[in-house]
């Protein structure tokens, strides 16, 4: 399923769980990916809380987790070969060229490449590339949908705080 093709959550009630969950994952990249509308640069690196937790920061992140999860836990290649930050702090780490465009197309691509690599997995497959161990296909759908929904929720704070500031429009979703 790519993102032009995603189906809503009321339209997979009956679909198969492998099905539903590839759903609510692209749901969930997807807006995250969002978060980022119409925001200046300057805004999509502001710094609102103490943490390196900013917009676009969120993004990058999100980035990582992916490239860790369907590449890094397939492949079994290491971080440094992927050339992903060796901690998940640092993926929050923007640098100088880093814009909203490049970054959204970044984890555009990586939401691509998670679903290639993963389209002729069974969801008890194990992935054997990650530092806990072997790890079945569904349980790092689960974890990855957790923690998209978690910064999902971030960044409508995020973006609440801005538009407090009356900078910014509202997140639709």
């Amino acid at each position: 399923m790519t993102f032009s093709s995603m189906a809503t959550a009321e339209a997979i009630v009956g679909q198969p769980i492998r099905a539903q969950l590839e759903a609510f994952l692209d749901i969930h990249r997807l807006e995250l990916n969002h978060c980022l509308d119409g925001l200046t640069e300057e805004q999509a690196r502001r710094s609102l809380v103490p943490s390196r937790t900013t917009l676009m920061g969120l993004v990058t992140h999100a980035t990582f987790v992916e490239r860790v999860w369907f590449d890094e836990a397939v492949t079994c290649r290491t971080r440094a070969e992927l050339g992903l930050p060796p901690t998940p702090d640092e993926s929050f780490v923007l640098s100088d060229d880093d814009t909203i465009a490049t970054v959204r197309q970044a984890h555009l691509e990586a939401c691509e490449a998670s679903r290639r690599a993963t389209s002729e997995l069974d969801l008890d497959d194990l992935l054997r590339g990650n530092r806990r161990g072997p790890l079945p296909l569904r349980w790092v759908y689960i974890h990855v949908l957790r923690e998209l929904a978690q910064h999902c929720g971030h960044a409508e704070i995020l973006r609440e705080m801005l538009l407090a500031e009356g900078e910014v429009p509202a997140f639709d979703h």
